[in-house]
């Protein structure tokens, strides 16, 4: 397993490959979860509250590996078990395009070339979005376990993203917690502050 990254959603058609740049691939936010994490995962002092300067260097992909064995011990067979699908995703797709009846049999051929030339890419997005979701619901059970109240992270869009990840997976967590999600300012600088509602 690597884990590097592949880029946006393809958009895959007899006509060619496309890319939705509105659909990233989650290895942009790994490296950010990876470390709010990292920076949560710890003893705590009831009514003490932590302070944790996310650094702005990014790990590497074998440290990210790395770290996410530490919180995520079953990813290995996680990430296997997503392959699978993708390929049989994938397998589906080319027979949707054998079976399409508005194409011609060139156009069968070219869509199914396609398809093949972006194999590797898909199942890279998909090793990628599987670590992802793991880290992310990591996060969601060390809220959970710790009673943590809020979390405050600087206004970026890869926090954003993330933080609004974790209040999916804490939704759909066996006793579900609320939570709310807030941007403010302080200091002329903004700020997204992640708020327990029922820790």
């Amino acid at each position: 397993m690597n884990l590097k990254y592949a880029g946006p959603k393809p958009i895959i058609s007899h006509r060619g490959i496309e890319f939705d740049n509105n659909k990233e691939d989650k290895y942009v936010y790994l490296n950010v979860a990876v470390q709010i994490l990292k920076s949560l995962n710890h003893e705590y002092i009831k009514d003490k509250i932590y302070t944790y300067d996310i650094k702005t260097q990014r790990l590497s992909n074998d440290e990210l590996l790395r770290e996410l064995r530490v919180y995520c011990s079953n990813i290995d067979e996680l990430i296997n078990v997503q392959n699978h699908n993708v390929e049989d995703e994938i397998e589906h797709m080319v027979k949707r395009a054998h079976e399409n009846m508005i194409l011609s049999e060139e156009d069968k051929s070219i869509l199914e070339k396609n398809i093949q030339i972006m194999h590797d890419y898909l199942i890279q997005r998909s090793v990628n979005k599987r670590a992802y979701y793991c880290v992310v619901d990591a996060l969601a059970n060390v809220i959970k376990k710790e009673k943590i109240d809020y979390i405050v992270v600087p206004m970026f869009q890869t926090f954003l993203h993330t933080l609004h990840s974790v209040q999916g997976s804490l939704i759909k967590l066996r006793q579900p917690i609320l939570s709310d999600l807030d941007i403010y300012k302080e200091n002329d600088k903004l700020f997204i502050k992640l708020k327990i509602c029922n820790s």
